[in-house]
């Protein structure tokens, strides 16, 4: 079988990966995350995860290399990471009774060949009128620091949440395995 990499710090898509019982390496990519002047938020998310795919492929030059990122969205505004507590309020006050867009790009990158897979998975999620005393309960429970929109579904994050909808559940927590099925598939990397 093809060697697989996933080219992500991301201990919640390293889990998501696992589910696909395939053996896969994990190597962080390192590469600034910034987006662009006047970058759509889809664009942004789709550029760091090519980039993140290429980048741990100059290294692996025999793998199929998975890049993903993710841009979270409010009124067409990127969120972005929030890295501090105080930001992380400031983004959950803002979000609260609206609904917020998280665009997750998908690339699988056949190192070898050059040959690119890549889409963005769009999950919009509608969060709940929340009290401030919920926001410090939930951030000093789950320090969702590192994660687009300062939300972490994957835990108690949920409690924020009135709902969810796309087409991947898996997409808004980072790794679209639904297309990710499809591109390995095409790759010739059988899941099942």
């Amino acid at each position: 079988m093809q060697k697989l990499i996933l080219a992500s710090s991301s201990i919640y898509r390293r889990e998501l990966l696992e589910r696909l019982q395939l053996p896969f390496d994990v190597v962080s990519p390192e590469v600034d995350e910034t987006p662009l002047q006047h970058e759509a938020p889809e664009a942004t998310a789709l550029r760091l995860a090519q980039l993140k795919a290429r980048r741990v492929a100059e290294h692996h030059s025999d793998a199929l290399v998975i890049g993903c990122d993710q841009v979270a969205t409010l009124d067409g505004v990127q969120l972005g990471k929030p890295m501090t507590h105080d930001n992380a309020v400031r983004q959950l006050r803002l979000m609260r009774g609206r609904v917020v867009t998280f665009h997750s790009a998908l690339c699988l990158y056949h190192a070898a060949s050059c040959r690119m897979q890549a889409k963005v998975v769009p999950y919009e999620v509608c969060f709940r009128t929340f009290s401030d005393e919920s926001i410090e309960h939930y951030l000093i429970k789950e320090e969702p620091y590192h994660c687009a929109g300062s939300a972490k579904s994957e835990g108690l994050g949920i409690a924020l949440i009135a709902w969810m909808r796309g087409d991947d559940p898996n997409a808004l927590i980072g790794l679209p395995l639904i297309e990710l099925v499809s591109m390995l598939q095409s790759e010739g990397v059988t899941v099942l």
